[in-house]
This record gives structure tokens, C-alpha cells and sequence, in this order.
């Protein structure tokens, strides 16, 4: 049974985490773009986190996501979601511990529906963090309903498959060695029927980056977020992930721990903020006194510090429900409620810093633009916010039953009438009783 606190070994190991990402790690987030993490060819970036990766491999904290069986270092998701709330602090932690994602779910999806080929070839170098990975499932034109999906591969006479089609946001492919593409096989079938996952080089002929696309502030042309266009890709059995036609199957179990370990990650985040929001109203004057001693200030303290510790009651539940089913489906309500309340707390809290720092805090010269469109990226990636709403509120009712009467089941005539039957040989006793209950008697002596 999973208590307040970690257990004293694991808690050892979270120390030298907290004291490793503050000291070696955080300073990489002002010496390189945070996309950097990514690129192999940045050479002075990779040089550093070289012997960053090997002490966290010493420390038996490298790739914890997937279980040993599997080539990591897992502990878990409770523990797992204990340790993201500290890489989530800087952009480059993930990498230096194994866990970035889009690398961590093609991981996951590779080991537990990959061949012993597929492994061999993409598993075992991505897990070595020697190369990164793309995931291409989003289209222009569908947006979050993958029943507009047309990015095809079609069966030819000789075996083999050709793909055609158009993927959208496909973070990292400039730099990838592979993508994992999902595309329509059986377009007559419903698409959790229709679609199938291959496993495509980035180099085979075919696959084009129409442009890569930048978020904000970013320059045209200087983005990682890839508008693909595949077009003859030439494929083989060899290159199917799993089984032909269970994509969705696969995108589920893959999407499902993405989107809880991008939430163990903004809790990280969110308490970098709210730390700096703290640190500024105990530093800076108004009208004769702190900040933090005027109760508005006071006021959105506590509303964030709330939201914050919310957020990770909620997301440490979660993580030890995945640890006690070991099935996404089982948790798919909690995890979508925690995407939701992932958007809702990053943006919040940030919002509240940028508003205390004043005009400093809009500036360049802090971090919270990064943070800011983070919190709506969180709003985006996996699923659409409003997707997961209608997720939770189907999953919550499903435990509900409607009655077939004309008054609800807890009107109150209902419940008094029923507890006057329950305790009708004791109600002629002495003693003050509901106005309901006098009045109910009074009705039946008229």
C-alpha cells in the first residue's frame, strides 16, 4: 500500500536527482534552445550530456518508463511519476534520464508490439540515447478525429505496400532515425479496424518534410514540429508494428502513458513558477509593504499552491492505479482527467507569475513564454482538452443509473416516506422529530 512518502531507498535515489537536475541539469535550459535536446548534431550539447546520461545510469535511473524485462531501469509508475516531477523542472532532463518523449511511448509501443528485428534495429539504439524518434499520426486535415484519416497504404500485387498521404506535427523528424507512422489499410473498416502501424526509416525514399513547422516565437523554418508528405513509400510485412489493422489498438496503449507522464512532468514545471512567484512577492514592494503580505497576493498564492498539490494527489493516484491493473483501459477515466487538469494548472500558475512579475515577467528575460504555451501545448498533445471531457464524463456515468419516475430518487417525499417505513415501529416514541416527518402525518389525518 502506497503511503505519503517514498520508501527510504527510493528516496535516497530522489535526493540525488533533486540535488543532479539542479546542479548539472537546469543550466543546459539557458545554454541551448530546448528543441536541442533532440538534435544529434548538436555536438557540444551531446558531448555535455554524455556523462550526464552515464551517471543516471549508474544511479540505476535510466529509461525508468519501461520495466528491466523490457531495457529499462523501471521502477514503476508511482516512482516513476515521483522522479518526472523533478525532471520536469528543465527541458532537458528527460533526455539526460531516458524518459523524452515522443522517445518514451515509441519505446514503449516498439518493446511490447515490436519484433525481435525491430528491436534489435530501433528498440536498443533509442533506449542507448544514441538516436531520437518520431511519432506521425496527426493529419492536416483531421484534426482530433482520426475518422478523416487518409493517409493510405495500399498492398501491391508483389506483397508489399505503398504509402501515400500527408501526417502533420511530427515532432522531431528533421532529426529522427525512424518514424512510426499510422496509416488507413482497410479504409471499408471502421478506423479501430482500418489502420495499421509501420515503422518507416527516415531515410527511405518517399518520405519528404514538406516544412517544419515552429511554434510562437520561433523563426520560420527553425521549428521541429514536421508537415510530412509521404508519397510511393516503399514497404515490407518487415516494417508492420504489431499485427495489420490494430493502429488504434497500439496509438491507445501508447497515447495512454504519454499523456500521465506529460502530467507527472508539469508538475514539475508548474512548481518551477510557482517557487519564482514566491520568491518575488517576498522580495518586492508595493505601497509601503511585501507583496506577499497584501491579501490578494495572498489569495492567488494559495489558489495556485491548491492547484499545484491537486494535481499531484491526483496524478500519484493514478500512476498506482497503472501499477495495480497494469492496464490503460482500466485507468483511461483518471489519466484524461489528469490531462485536463494538467492544461488548467500549468497555465494558471503561469499565468499568476507573469502577472506578479509585472512587466518583467512578459519579458524575454524570463522563462515563463516557454512555460506559458507549454501549458497550452498540455491543452493540445495526446487529445484535444474537450476530447478528454467527453472521455471522463462517458467513463463517470457509466457507474450511474437514470430511474423512470417523475420526482428523483432523493426527493426528500421519497426518503421520508421510505424512512418512516424502515423505523415506523420506533417514530411513535417520544422526541423531536423532521417537520417532514409531522408533516407527512399531518397530510395523512386530513
Amino acid at each position: 500500500m502506497w503511503g505519503f512518502e517514498a520508501e527510504p531507498e527510493f528516496q535516497k535515489k530522489l535526493d540525488w536527482v533533486d540535488r543532479f537536475v539542479g546542479e548539472e541539469v537546469e543550466p543546459l535550459d539557458v545554454l541551448f534552445h530546448k528543441d536541442q535536446c533532440y538534435n544529434p548534431g548538436n555536438e557540444a550539447l551531446w558531448a555535455i550530456m554524455a556523462p550526464l546520461k552515464k551517471k543516471v545510469r549508474e544511479q540505476g535511473l535510466w529509461a525508468c518508463h519501461l520495466p528491466n524485462h523490457l531495457g529499462g531501469d523501471g521502477w514503476g509508475q508511482l516512482h516513476l511519476a515521483q522522479l518526472n516531477q523533478i525532471l520536469g523542472r528543465s527541458y532537458f532532463a528527460p533526455s539526460v534520464f531516458g524518459t523524452a518523449a515522443p522517445d518514451t511511448g515509441n519505446a514503449e509501443i516498439l518493446a511490447h508490439f515490436g519484433t525481435e528485428k525491430q528491436k534489435a534495429m530501433y528498440l536498443r539504439p533509442l533506449l542507448d540515447g544514441d538516436i531520437v524518434s518520431c511519432f506521425s499520426m496527426t493529419e492536416p486535415q483531421a484534426g482530433a478525429d482520426p475518422r478523416m484519416f487518409n493517409c493510405r497504404a495500399r498492398r501491391q500485387a508483389d506483397g508489399s505496400w505503398r504509402l501515400n498521404g500527408e501526417k502533420w506535427y511530427s515532432s522531431n523528424a528533421c532529426w529522427a532515425e525512424f518514424i512510426i507512422v499510422m496509416a488507413i489499410t482497410d479504409p471499408e473498416a471502421p478506423i479501430h479496424e482500418g489502420a495499421t502501424m509501420f515503422v518507416v526509416p527516415r531515410d527511405r525514399a518517399g518520405v519528404n518534410i514538406v516544412r517544419n513547422v515552429g511554434l510562437f516565437d520561433e523563426m520560420p523554418g527553425t521549428g521541429i514540429e514536421a508537415y510530412l508528405r509521404y508519397e510511393d513509400v516503399v514497404l515490407s510485412d518487415d516494417d508492420i508494428l504489431g499485427n495489420v489493422n490494430e493502429a488504434f489498438k497500439i496509438a491507445q496503449f501508447r497515447l495512454g502513458g504519454g499523456r500521465i507522464h506529460h502530467a507527472m512532468r508539469t508538475i514539475g514545471l508548474a512548481s518551477k513558477a510557482f517557487e519564482m512567484t514566491c520568491e518575488r512577492v517576498l522580495s518586492r514592494e508595493s505601497q509601503g509593504e511585501l507583496l506577499a503580505e497584501k491579501q490578494i497576493i495572498q489569495e492567488k498564492i494559495s489558489n495556485v499552491w491548491m492547484g499545484i498539490e491537486q494535481l499531484r494527489l491526483f496524478v500519484m493516484q493514478t500512476a498506482w492505479k497503472i501499477d495495480k491493473y497494469n492496464d490503460y483501459k482500466k485507468v483511461r477515466k483518471d489519466i484524461s482527467a489528469a490531462k485536463i487538469l494538467t492544461e488548467r494548472v500549468l497555465t494558471n500558475t503561469v499565468n499568476t507569475a507573469i502577472h506578479i512579475h509585472g512587466s518583467l515577467g512578459i519579458t524575454n528575460e524570463m522563462p515563463f513564454g516557454d512555460m506559458l504555451y507549454m501549458g497550452f501545448i498540455m491543452g493540445l498533445a495526446d487529445g484535444p482538452t474537450e476530447v478528454h471531457q467527453v472521455t471522463v464524463a462517458k467513463q463517470v456515468l457509466r457507474d450511474y443509473k437514470g430511474i423512470d419516475d417523475l420526482f428523483p430518487s432523493q426527493h426528500v417525499l421519497k426518503t421520508v416516506a421510505a424512512a418512516r417505513e424502515k423505523y415506523k415501529d420506533y417514530l411513535h416514541l417520544s422526541g423531536p422529530k423532521s417537520r417532514w416527518v409531522e408533516y407527512l402525518e399531518e397530510e395523512e389525518q386530513a
